[in-house]
């Protein structure tokens, strides 16, 4: 039998083969270890679902404090431009016909008293008939040696002309009447610009029908919306200033007329309503503008946007009750001028603690342990 002689090199080398070979196991190389889920429990504390957790459990997460922020001395928001509804006026039919004529179409300026549209109603001329009947009837019982009632007569005429006023007629129309007809032209109650126009020659009409639309631009609205918290720092009278994406190089000047005695609960908002001079008629009905008013100084409630969740349709914040207890509580924001955080409209308060960061984690560890509890 031969005997094989090793080195001690390749006795060395073997040793170092046995060892890896011994140390070989099944799991693969570099695999990561999954990390541990986090012990969440849920409990009720006074009626109000809690979720139990540890924060050192979970990297990167921190809990941060709900702040005041002072507030400069300006109030902003948009708003749109609109008629003021004290400068509009319509032209309605007060009678049964057809139309005969049109002198106007949408967006010409009219003047006060300038002829409009003519409307065919015999309604017109029953009226002219009495109006005229009235008039010759009033004239020959005052006349002398008559013996008639001027009053009578006075009120008979003045009757039959308050029944052409009523249909529209001016009192220029109805003194330059000389005979019955059925065709009257109805006038500018106002002077502007066509803003609507529904009528179309030829057309039958019914006592009620609005005809054409009037609106001046010298004056227009804004309507704006403010948070509630902001509601003491506005009030009518105060002057501001609008900006629009169509004229961003020009100032328009007003003042807030109205405030809406209203409040939204959804968004806790209401309205303000400013009157805003506009030379030139360049702000039209419907642009948008940024306003801006000059007022004391405030304060807004913020939080780190990185503290929401936003869950199906509302965004919420995980708040510490308690070491380790956190409340999954709805709320209310805003936009906030500085970058990554968010202004509070209600559901938090100065002072509330909560999740901030690993939002997302919180989240979805509290849907999981309330699935499970359910």
């Amino acid at each position: 039998m031969r005997r094989l002689n090793f080195s001690p090199v390749a006795i060395a080398a073997l040793g170092a083969a046995l060892l890896i070979g011994g140390c070989h196991s099944d799991t693969p190389s570099g695999a990561a270890v999954p990390e541990a889920t986090p012990a969440v429990h849920l409990v009720r504390q006074q009626g109000v679902e809690l979720i139990q957790f540890n924060a050192s459990d979970i990297p990167g997460l921190s809990i941060v404090d709900v702040q005041n922020i002072e507030m400069p001395g300006l109030l902003e928001t948009s708003g749109q431009i609109t008629y003021d509804d004290r400068s509009t006026s319509t032209i309605i039919s007060r009678v049964q016909g057809r139309i005969e004529q049109t002198r106007v179409s949408l967006w010409d300026n009219v003047q006060r008293g300038e002829k409009i549209i003519a409307l065919y109603s015999p309604d017109f001329m029953t009226a002219e008939s009495e109006y005229l009947q009235a008039r010759d009837t009033s004239k020959l019982m005052t006349a002398p040696g008559v013996g008639g009632s001027s009053d009578f007569a006075g009120a008979l005429s003045l009757a039959a002309k308050r029944k052409l006023q009523f249909l529209g007629m001016t009192d220029a129309d109805i003194q330059a009447i000389k005979a019955p007809d059925p065709v009257v032209w109805m006038r500018a109650p106002i002077s502007g610009t066509v803003v609507d126009n529904k009528a179309q020659r030829g057309g039958a009409v019914n006592p009620g029908d609005v005809l054409f639309s009037l609106g001046t631009l010298n004056d227009v609205w804004i309507t704006g919306d403010i948070y509630e918290d902001d509601l003491s720092r506005v009030r009518v009278g105060q002057d501001l200033s609008a900006v629009t994406t169509a004229f961003p190089d020009e100032v328009f000047h007003g003042v807030i007329d109205h405030i809406s005695p209203n409040i939204d609960p959804t968004t806790h908002t209401l309205q303000i309503r400013c009157v805003v001079k506009n030379p030139g008629g360049k702000l039209k009905p419907q642009m948008l503008a940024k306003v801006t008013v000059v007022t004391r100084p405030g304060e807004a409630l913020v939080i780190p946007q990185d503290a929401l969740v936003f869950d199906i349709d509302n965004y919420y914040a995980f708040v510490e009750v308690s070491p380790g207890s956190f409340e999954h509580r709805k709320v209310t924001i805003a936009s906030w001028s500085k970058v990554g955080y968010a202004r509070v409209v209600s559901g938090l308060k100065a002072g509330d603690r909560v999740v901030g960061g690993e939002t997302l984690q919180i989240n979805a560890l509290w849907h999981q342990a309330h699935g499970e509890s359910s």
